[in-house]
């Protein structure tokens, strides 16, 4: 049993899993803060059911996001100690603002918003969700600086071995940051609004009590949806810009782009043959990934090999193509996945602009089962961004291979990888017992009683 093998496969399913409550949180934070406010405006008692009804969907979300998420920093320590040496004094520094800063106060301000309803004013009441809001969202720029570094190191210096922090602003306003930042967030929104259209289609398909809170919430959710597929769309453009500057080879390998080519052609599917880095079947459109990349029709994108080259010269002896077949179809997941939910989103905002919600049982069952849409493109989307990175742990820095704990062997991973699967099936089950419970009951499930 390779320990560094399963150190990876640990680490991907732990990651992968949090990943799936994290967007949720995000946006789902931000809509409630929205429909709390709209209550407190309008005094109108609708917006209070639907405050508490997703209110508490987005508190069961928290509580389990929260305790998947504690597993992420304790791998570090246990499988990876050696990146931990290597990264500690890059990492360390955004971990802890993100703790005791951006964590601390969106936990804070929770408890206040969870037992004030009848202790606070409203305005005050609502103020608390919104610092939950931008608490959870300030969590999410201290995780994406560590990560930004890996993708991207910048204000550092090598010094025994350890890359040790020299400008910390510099970390804080890594390009790479303020591209993947955003595409998250908006991401999230998107996340949010698709969860929130699919819970109101089901109640819209029951026929449940309380139409005009679906209603309500189903429009706002296509609105969410759309503002976030939109931005999400347009802000994964400006990522891949910058990744084509700053880690080409992950871009050639999404495009099964094996020789430079000036164009370069997009590829719309492609069979490789990935040992000899040749086609086998390849549908390509000219000059289209050369108009992405640079907006430029006559740009030259450099492809797998020319990039593997000029890696070994830069970097020595190697192999540093990662795993194309992965990189092609996970970027193609992404982007379909992306593309579809753009789709749905515009659809369902032109049925709301002419007030008509009047959907056939066969479309809300499809609206229904649009939530799940966002977690395939996040999953899919940070799969590539990770694996594409491959073989670099921290890119141009240090190795994936070299950072696996040296103690550990392959049998003590494989029983905490055991171990973590199980703790993590009961949290899905927990999670999804009560996360239909509460939804499918509703907001006649609620108190409205302030």
């Amino acid at each position: 049993m390779d320990a560094l093998v399963l150190a990876r496969w640990q680490f991907a399913v732990t990651t992968v899993y949090h990943f799936f409550f994290v967007p949720i949180t995000l946006g789902l934070s931000i809509f409630v803060a929205i429909l709390e406010t709209a209550y407190v405006r309008t005094d109108n008692p609708v917006y209070l059911r639907m405050t508490k009804f997703w209110g508490k969907l987005f508190l069961i979300n928290f509580a389990i996001g929260v305790a998947t998420g504690i597993v992420q920093e304790f791998q570090f320590g246990m499988n990876w100690s050696q990146y931990s040496r290597f990264m500690g004094d890059i990492f360390g520094a955004p971990l802890a603002i993100e703790a005791l800063l951006a964590f601390y106060m969106e936990s804070t301000f929770l408890g206040l918003w969870i037992f004030g309803w009848e202790k606070l004013s409203k305005k005050t009441h609502a103020a608390m969700i919104w610092l939950v809001a931008i608490g959870s969202n300030l969590s999410a720029i201290w995780i994406l600086a560590a990560n930004s570094f890996m993708q991207e190191p910048v204000g550092y210096v090598l010094r025994n071995g350890r890359a040790e922090m020299v400008n910390f602003f510099a970390l804080i306003g890594n390009p790479n940051l303020w591209v993947q930042f955003p595409h998250v967030f908006t991401g999230a929104l998107t996340s949010a609004g698709f969860l929130v259209v699919g819970i109101s289609a089901y109640h819209l398909l029951k026929k449940s009590n309380d139409q005009e809170a679906y209603q309500k919430s189903m429009k706002y959710g296509f609105i969410f949806a759309l503002v976030g597929s939109v931005l999400v769309v347009l802000l994964g453009h400006t990522q891949m810009q910058r990744m084509v500057k700053v880690q080409p080879m992950k871009v050639a390998a999404a495009e099964a782009l094996w020789n430079t080519e000036k164009p370069a052609s997009l590829s719309l599917f492609t069979i490789g043959d990935e040992v000899n880095r040749k086609d086998i079947f390849s549908i390509r459109i000219p000059a289209l990934l050369s108009i992405l990349s640079y907006d430029r029709v006559d740009a030259e994108v450099k492809g797998i090999n020319e990039i593997q080259s000029e890696y070994e010269q830069k970097y020595g002896p190697g192999d540093y193509v990662p795993s194309v077949i992965m990189s092609y179809w996970m970027f193609r997941f992404m982007v379909g996945v992306g593309i579809l939910m753009l789709i749905l989103a515009i659809y369902g905002v032109i049925k709301v602009a002419r007030d008509k919600l009047d959907f056939k049982p066969g479309m809300l069952k499809i609206l229904i089962w649009s939530m799940f849409l966002p977690l395939i493109g996040h999953s899919t989307g940070w799969i590539f961004a990770e694996m594409g990175r491959q073989p670099w742990s921290v890119f141009g820095l240090f190795k994936t291979e070299a950072g696996v704990s040296n103690a550990v062997s392959g049998g003590a991973v494989l029983f905490s990888f055991i171990g973590y699967i199980v703790i993590y099936l009961l949290l899905i089950i927990a999670e999804v017992f009560l996360f239909k419970k509460y939804a499918v009951a509703g907001t006649q499930a609620l108190t409205t009683k302030e």
